[in-house]
């Protein structure tokens, strides 16, 4: 059976992915740093149906040996790819540090394109009508005090997705991204009530994304139903923009 792999697991939106895609029969690898009480849970759960790889995606170099060479072998054909691990980097321009900056990039950025010149030779050597699927921001659209650097990150995805859309689209590959807008997860658990409020009030609906509207619309891009969408920036976002 072709499986999903889905990146940053183990907790947020990426557990609300995972967890989404197995409850409705998909098989998933999922991949995270950590492994926790729930990934062991899922591993019991469905036996058959749910790997699990302990990876840290700021080792970019080490993406070939030790996922691809060693777990996701070409024996085991991939049908979607779904980008969600993700680490944020906040603060002022004028404070930016470069370490910091190549950390985040490494993570969001190098790792996830390393991913997707593995996964599409993949559902070539298998001749698999293939989707891939990134997870944005709407920061990448809308301004942010001191989001500015994890913003260009997802803005970076998004111009890789939609190039990979056009350069593999003649091989039924498709590549979408899913513009998520601001959700109770821990990636956000340094703003305040007032602060997330805020957030919020701009948005049409005066509430926060619900992470399972997110993975549904993940599990809608990864199947035949939206075969004939590629290239495109779907908001989940509340009407942000």
């Amino acid at each position: 059976m072709s499986e999903i792999v889905v990146t940053g697991i183990s907790r947020g939106l990426g557990h609300t992915v995972a967890v989404h895609l197995l409850d409705k029969g998909y098989s998933v690898v999922g991949i995270s740093r950590t492994c926790n009480e729930e990934i062991t849970a899922w591993l019991e759960r469905y036996p058959n149906q749910f790997r699990f790889i302990p990876f840290d995606f700021m080792q970019s170099d080490r993406i070939k040996n030790d996922l691809f060479d060693d777990n996701l072998s070409l024996k085991n054909p991939i049908a979607a790819f779904v980008n969600n691990a993700a680490i944020a980097y906040d603060d002022l321009i004028t404070n930016i540090n470069l370490d910091s900056l190549h950390k985040m990039f490494a993570v969001n950025v190098y790792s996830p394109m390393l991913m997707v010149k593995y996964i599409i030779r993949n559902m070539l050597f298998h001749k698999i009508a293939g989707s891939i699927v990134h997870l944005s921001s709407i920061s990448a659209h809308t301004g942010y005090k001191g989001l500015a650097m994890y913003a260009s990150t997802k803005g970076a995805l998004e111009a890789f997705s939609k190039n990979t859309a056009r350069e593999w689209g003649e091989r039924k590959i498709r590549s979408n991204c899913i513009v998520a807008g601001f959700m109770e997860t821990d990636m956000n658990r340094s703003l305040s009530d007032e602060q997330k409020q805020r957030i919020y009030k701009r948005t049409s609906l005066k509430k926060a994304v619900d992470p399972l509207v997110v993975a549904r619309a993940v599990e809608f891009l990864v199947s035949e139903q939206s075969s004939s969408i590629t290239g495109q920036n779907i908001f989940v976002d509340s009407g942000t923009i």
